[in-house]
């Protein structure tokens, strides 16, 4: 018999739950029985070059500088960057790369030669000063790089160069890393610099955006290249993960041109290539400009940050066609915001523009596409780390501080290394985009949700369903900020960096903040 105490409670709760859902104007059905895949932790890497201020005065400040370092690395970019426990760096560059030659930067520094920057002819370079940005002085080469990704435990990435060099050139650095000492002459030549230990590096990109700076080449001489290069590869004690030039965005000729001309050559040539690159840059809105935008700038530009869906769903899709197994992994080792200059740091940084709260949202954005295709990518680097484009930090000088993109980096750490599963989210559309999405992923018992509201002035109030499951705790992280321009400055490194709170998921109703990356933690029973 039902008690006067019991219907009053199961009347309290029904106008609880009505009164939720007609305060709820979206939804998130997050389903963990339909798994999508591991999240690898390699989709959150990184990406250096030598471009305006990235090496030098970034990462690299040199051993007898007054800012505190460790062997030559920026000390303060060390410390921060040691708590994402970045998976892997990729370096040179970039179109750096495909004019770099690795003997350069390797042996004693005062005796490696002085060259043209690749970047050097740059307009926006004309009035600054003479220096590393213009002349690369090669300070920072392969000894140099091992020692600033081991020092914040990441893997290294090598762009070789393919555009001015051959394939004996990229054999002969493999053999440079990767030779146990005592075998070979260049495994020599590295114990004899104090690398005694080889490097054992596993990622090799053939080239760099060969259809562009890396040799304005179609998508069949590159396939003729590609085979030059990896032809007869010597192992050197180390096992190779190749990763081909992939297209520039929705260039889908060039994804089937190019394995279509492999497997008509031979289908077992396929097995080459590990990962493909795609390269895809939202760009910019409006005026251009990283600090100075409008309101349908914001939405212009989070709408092309979310383009990049579809291009990993169609060139899936066009892998496919002669992967039928599925054995070849989908690399975005290029990907962020490009605004014009003028919001730089140091005049002689190119492309340093500032990161603001729009940017932060374009990293979650993306990164939330990457882990709802978990079973497609299997690595991805923000191009860049320091100083230039969809930065991580900013330094000059002894100045440092992190960008908004930091926060969100940090922010999405849980998913790294969990299981992707579905989340269904409904919600109504701002200005042509899609208010809320994000993506979830389960780990044992704890579930992470990240959402973003791209709605620049209305929170979005979501009924969160997740059925076979309930919530036994939740907390939530959130970056957001009533000034949709909000940016950290050396001044103000800490004006906008994410706050943590306990969450009420009792009535089943979250509600985001407008403009606002969120994650929530959410311990089930």
């Amino acid at each position: 018999m039902t008690t006067r105490r019991t219907a009053l409670r199961q009347l309290a709760v029904g106008l609880l739950a009505a009164r939720s859902s007609r305060a709820a104007e979206a939804s998130v059905n997050i389903r963990i029985d339909e798994p999508i895949g591991p999240i690898a932790p390699a989709l959150y890497g990184h990406f250096t070059e030598h471009i305006g201020g990235v090496i030098y005065g970034g990462v690299w400040v040199g051993e007898n500088s007054s800012i505190p370092n460790e062997h030559g690395l920026r000390k303060r970019l060390l410390d921060s960057l040691r708590l994402l426990r970045p998976p892997v760096i990729r370096w040179p560059g970039g179109c750096f790369a495909d004019s770099y030659d690795w003997r350069d930067g390797v042996g004693p520094r005062a005796k490696r030669p002085r060259r043209l920057n690749f970047w050097q002819t740059d307009p926006q370079l004309a009035k600054a000063p003479d220096g590393p940005q213009k002349y690369e002085p090669n300070e920072f080469g392969t000894a140099e790089f091992m020692r600033f990704v081991r020092a914040v435990g990441a893997e290294p990435y090598f762009a070789a160069n393919v555009r001015s060099l051959t394939p004996r050139d990229f054999h002969e650095w493999i053999d440079y890393c990767n030779t146990p000492a005592g075998k070979t002459t260049l495994a020599d030549q590295r114990a004899a610099s104090g690398d005694v230990e080889p490097y054992r590096v596993r990622y090799w990109g053939v080239g760099n955006e060969s259809w562009g700076c890396g040799g304005d080449l179609t998508p069949d001489e590159y396939a003729m290249e590609f085979r030059r290069f990896t032809s007869y590869v010597p192992k050197f004690d180390a096992p190779l993960s190749l990763i081909a030039a992939g297209p520039n965005g929705g260039d889908l000729n060039w994804t089937r041109r190019f394995f279509a001309n492999l497997a008509e050559k031979s289908p077992g040539l396929l097995n080459r290539v590990w990962g493909w690159a795609l390269h895809y840059y939202c760009g910019t809105a409006g005026k251009g400009q990283a600090l100075d935008f409008d309101v349908a700038d914001w939405y212009a530009l989070l709408g092309k940050a979310s383009r990049m869906e579809d291009l990993i769903v169609q060139h899936w899709a066009a892998m496919g066609e002669v992967d039928a197994r599925r054995k070849l992994k989908l690399v975005v080792d290029e990907w962020g915001a490009w605004h014009r200059a003028g919001s730089e740091v140091d005049p002689a940084y190119l492309f340093g523009q500032t990161p603001t709260l729009r940017d932060a949202l374009i990293s979650a954005l993306t990164l939330d596409i990457f882990q709802r295709h978990a079973d497609k990518v299997a690595m991805a680097n923000v191009a860049q780390l320091v100083n230039n484009l969809h930065a991580l930090f900013l330094a000059r000088e002894d100045k440092f501080t992190e960008t908004p993109n930091y926060h969100v980096f940090r922010m999405y750490m849980p998913h790294a290394g969990a299981t992707s599963v579905r989340a269904d989210f409904s919600a109504p559309q701002a200005a042509g985009m899609w208010r809320l999405a994000g993506s979830a992923s389960i780990r044992g018992r704890q579930l992470t949700l990240t959402a973003v509201n791209s709605h620049a002035t209305e929170e979005c109030a979501a009924a969160i369903a997740i059925p076979g499951y309930k919530v036994a705790s939740a907390s939530s992280t959130t970056l957001a900020s009533t000034d949709l321009r909000a940016h950290n400055s050396f001044e103000a490194p800490r004006r906008l960096e994410p706050r943590t709170a306990p969450a009420e998921l009792a009535s089943g109703v979250y509600r985001f903040p407008p403009a606002s990356v969120t994650r929530l933690d959410i311990t089930l029973t």
